[in-house]
């Protein structure tokens, strides 16, 4: 059973999990073109953070950035390695996006990385209508980042809204 809920940055398996995000970013981005953030980067209060858990064990996480009323940033996307490729990503986003129209959000961003190690996220995204873009909010170009955005139809906040209010 996998369960996807507000996380909790104090626990100790969390921090783990943000460490190994951490540095699998630093593997694959010079630690200037890293911007996966640490447990205390999620803890600003414009960032809401997600954990996945299937059968009780912690798999993975997801966070959600207010950029303004209408726009919204993808943070910290993780699955562990054991459980990679097995659609926990895609529930992670399917999340966020709901939580995204539920907020009125006409925009999603994300920054991710250039190289071939976020081929495989780079894909989820684009499955998923992403498009590429140039940077947005504080970033800048780099030859190590690629930005991509959503925009979520009005039909889609509008039905998200009613599922989180009731008919």
């Amino acid at each position: 059973m996998v369960e996807i809920d507000l996380a909790d940055l104090s626990s100790d398996d969390f921090a783990g999990l943000i460490d190994s995000h951490k540095r699998l970013m630093l593997e694959h981005s010079p630690p200037e073109s890293s911007h996966a953030l640490l447990i205390e980067g999620l803890r600003d209060p414009a960032i809401t953070v997600w954990e996945v858990r299937q059968d009780g064990v912690l798999v993975g996480c997801g966070a959600l950035k207010a950029l303004g009323s209408d726009h919204g940033e993808i943070k910290s996307m993780h699955t562990v390695e054991a459980r990679r490729g097995k659609g926990l990503g895609k529930r992670m986003l399917e999340y966020i996006l709901a939580e995204a129209g539920r907020r009125g959000y006409a925009r999603l961003s994300l920054e991710t990385g250039s190289m071939d190690g976020f081929l495989p996220a780079r894909r989820l995204y684009e499955a998923y209508g992403f498009v590429y873009c140039g940077p947005f909010a504080d970033y800048a170009e780099d030859p190590n980042s690629v930005f991509m955005t959503f925009e979520l139809p009005s039909g889609f906040r509008s039905a998200a809204k009613r599922s989180r209010s009731g008919p």
